[in-house]
């Protein structure tokens, strides 16, 4: 399954390329409108971008009444990305866009490196949505996270139905003659090619930590469909695509064919035959 990662595609302008993807999941929505950081809010690095954008969205309200309506013409899957500031607002989010029928799942987007961290835990607030809530709920973590495989359990066991791994890393570029930041929020987040094996290491673990039981979305720096194979052997049940979708609008049925090639290439009739692969011991 070919999704996108959060913010790096608008259905909207581009629905072409939304129905390209097997799920698209929608812009991180928040109880209030957010209009973002100030600019300017993307960078070159090397090997990658940085983003500074802020979580700029128009609000829970607005996004019911104007936008799900619009997502919901598509007439494809859809998950929808959910931000707060404390667990109360996750929760709000949440039960409001849950009662519809075409939202197909929720991502709780617990690790924006460009706003403010939530005042509660991972667990609290995974918790809390999923008291107002039975979709299913996918919680999005940081590679930052020094445990992330211990994280990943707690929000499992706090009613979490899936993992997404992993949101951008913290980053900083300078600009070449003032030596100031590049960005108006001097740092953002960090994606790209450079993020790959980062986004590898914690699919790897935190499929070992859950034993294989949960569906996860690896992320990070796929460019191919090796580089998606490798994250279904890691661990992951699905694959988003990120910073690729600025600069290759075909890279969803692109990248799916590359993957279906690679893994009969190995002997696999399905790329999910392969997943896990990675933590088989080998048979030499």
């Amino acid at each position: 399954m070919i999704l996108n990662a959060s913010g790096c595609l608008d259905a909207l302008v581009a629905p072409k390329v939304a129905r390209s993807l097997d799920v698209f999941v929608a812009k991180t929505v928040t109880p209030e409108p957010r209009s973002g950081n100030q600019q300017p809010r993307l960078a070159e690095a090397d090997f990658g971008l940085l983003n500074s954008i802020g979580l700029q969205n128009p609000g829970l309200e607005a996004f019911c009444a104007e936008v799900l309506p619009r997502l919901e013409e598509l007439e494809m899957p859809f998950w929808v990305s959910v931000g707060g500031s404390n667990a109360a607002d996750y929760a709000q989010v949440c039960e409001r866009i849950g009662e519809r029928e075409s939202v197909s799942a929720l991502e709780i987007n617990l690790s924006c490196p460009n706003v403010d961290p939530a005042a509660a835990g991972a667990a609290e607030i995974v918790a809390a949505c999923r008291a107002v809530s039975g979709k299913p709920l996918y919680a999005k973590l940081s590679a930052q996270l020094p445990d992330i495989d211990e994280v990943a359990t707690s929000v499992i066991e706090a009613g979490a139905s899936g993992l997404s791994l992993v949101n951008s890393l913290r980053g900083l570029v300078l600009d070449e003659w003032t030596l100031e930041p590049r960005l108006g929020r001097a740092v953002g987040g960090y994606s790209g090619a450079a993020l790959r094996p980062v986004a590898l290491a914690a699919v790897y673990l935190c499929y070992a930590a859950t034993k294989g039981t949960v569906p996860i979305v690896g992320m990070g720096g796929v460019q191919n469909g090796k580089q998606a194979l490798d994250l279904i052997a890691a661990g992951a049940s699905a694959v988003a695509l990120g910073s690729v979708l600025f600069t290759d609008l075909e890279a969803p049925e692109r990248v799916r064919t590359e993957l279906y090639e690679e893994a009969r290439a190995r002997g696999f009739e399905r790329p999910l035959e392969a997943r896990g692969a990675a933590h088989q011991p080998s048979a030499d």
